[in-house]
Parts: structure tokens; C-alpha cells; sequence
């Protein structure tokens, strides 16, 4: 038995699309344990995941958005979790199909697709309540279940050097001063440590670029994904990365190795 956890975070843009940019077999050619998966844009039974399992991937959850072709976050799993919990109680954001949660021992896992404000007001609204209500239900969990694993695209930029343009970014959403106030709220009161951060205090790498104008070939990204592990597991964080190098989505993946 392993004596640590290799869990990804990724934001596939479409699960069939990045199946059909050899997504598969990306996995295979790396050791990871747990998979969690941001916007699907798929049903379970629309997705045959048949080579994946092969992999040892035999524990596949999918928590879709009620709306076809949107949202959607999985947790594909090496190891049979204790429990799984799909959405967070919350109708409006539930049948989105943004929040799935496994448990393994004491540990849990939290797969995340926060909204993207980038739509106009009326979605930034949405963002503003998601953020409010996550953080209080975030907060209560915690109580029942002290160890946290909460990643995804969390569709914030925290710091500048999270973002490669910030001066021209300040009125943009997901960067805007009042979710940047959720983030150092969330890594400060709301007791929880940015992994990839808190190995690489200096580091400048990301894990979105627009398609537009060659952003991701001259590297003009922004970091909105994140692995965020509750204070008491920081020690236990063996190794993160941003694995710039894959090439399924607009987003690379997040690693996060972890001590059992």
C-alpha cells in the first residue's frame, strides 16, 4: 500500500473533447490516485470511460449539471471511497452540478467547479452567492470533517502573481477586489493553505490562458485552479505542481501529492 495520495485537479473544457485529444492515455502514462474532474459538459452514460477503468480507475462518481452540455464535476478514484456525497445540499447551485465529495478514512476530497462571473452581472451574482454559501457550508463540514482537500477551478486569480497582466485585469471578473477578498478570507480566517502556493511562494506559473492570441504558447495565463488543504495537512503536502505540459482544455491540470 502507498504510503501517499497523488490526486489531480482538472478542468477538462468537455470530457469527450479531451478523450478525443488522448486524455486516456495522458493518465495511463502517469501514477495519479484520485482524478477530479471540473466541467464535464456530459452525462455518465454519455461517456465510455471502459479504458479508464482498466487503468485501476474501477471508482467513477459523476455529479452532472441538470442542463445538457454544462458544468459538471466527477471523481474518478484507484481506491473505493467511504462515502460519497453529491452537491452540497443547496438546490440552485446542486443542479448545476458543481460540488461532489468523497471521503477515504479520515480524509476528505472536495471536487469543485466554482461559477465563472465572466457573463455579465446576473452570473457575477451567482458567483458572489456561491462563494458566501460555500464558505459557510465549507465551515460546518469542517466541523465533522476536519481534513480537507478542496480543489477545482475556483475561476479567482488570488494575488499579481497570480495573473500576467494584472494592472489591465483589475475590472475583470476573476480578479475582481472583492473575490480576491474571498481568497485571502478563505486562506487566512477560513483556515485552509493554497498548496501549490505554499511550495512555490515565488513561482509565476498558470493554469488557464485565453484561446485567444497565442496566450497559452507565450505563457499569458492566469493560476484559477487550486488544491487547497485545511491548515492541519500542510505538513503533510509532499509535492504540487501545474502540469503546463497537457494539452487536453484552456486549463492545465493541478497534482498534488500528499502524505497518507
Amino acid at each position: 500500500m502507498k504510503d501517499t495520495l497523488k490526486i489531480v485537479s482538472y478542468n477538462v473544457n468537455g470530457i469527450r473533447a479531451a478523450i478525443k485529444k488522448d486524455w486516456i492515455n495522458w493518465v495511463a502514462a502517469n501514477d495519479f490516485d484520485i482524478i477530479g474532474i471540473q466541467e464535464t459538459k456530459a452525462q455518465e452514460e454519455q461517456v465510455d470511460l471502459m479504458e479508464l477503468k482498466a487503468l485501476g480507475f474501477e471508482h467513477l462518481y459523476w455529479h452532472s449539471a441538470e442542463k445538457k452540455g454544462y458544468s459538471g464535476v466527477t471523481i474518478f478514484s484507484k481506491r473505493k471511497p467511504d462515502k460519497v456525497v453529491l452537491g452540497m445540499g443547496v438546490e440552485r447551485f446542486d443542479k448545476e452540478g458543481r460540488v461532489i465529495r468523497a471521503d477515504f478514512g479520515d480524509l476528505t476530497v472536495l471536487n469543485c467547479y466554482f461559477p465563472s462571473g465572466t457573463s455579465g452581472d446576473v452570473r457575477q451574482d451567482v458567483k458572489y452567492d456561491f462563494l458566501d454559501t460555500f464558505y459557510e457550508w465549507i465551515k460546518e463540514l469542517k466541523k465533522e470533517r476536519p481534513n480537507l482537500i478542496v480543489q477545482g477551478d475556483y475561476n479567482i486569480a488570488h494575488t499579481e502573481r497570480d495573473i500576467h497582466n494584472p494592472k489591465s485585469n483589475k475590472k475583470t471578473s476573476g480578479f475582481l477586489p472583492e473575490e480576491r477578498a474571498w481568497m485571502t478570507k478563505w486562506l487566512s480566517e477560513g483556515g485552509f493553505v493554497d498548496a501549490f502556493r505554499y511550495q512555490n511562494p515565488d513561482l509565476e506559473k498558470y493554469s488557464w490562458w485565453s484561446y485567444r492570441a497565442k496566450a497559452r504558447a507565450n505563457n499569458k495565463g492566469w493560476r484559477i485552479d487550486y488544491q487547497s488543504v485545511t491548515e492541519n495537512l500542510k505538513d503533510k503536502i509532499v509535492h504540487t505542481d501545474l502540469l503546463n505540459d497537457a494539452v487536453h482544455s484552456d486549463h492545465c491540470p493541478c497534482l498534488l501529492e500528499i502524505k497518507l
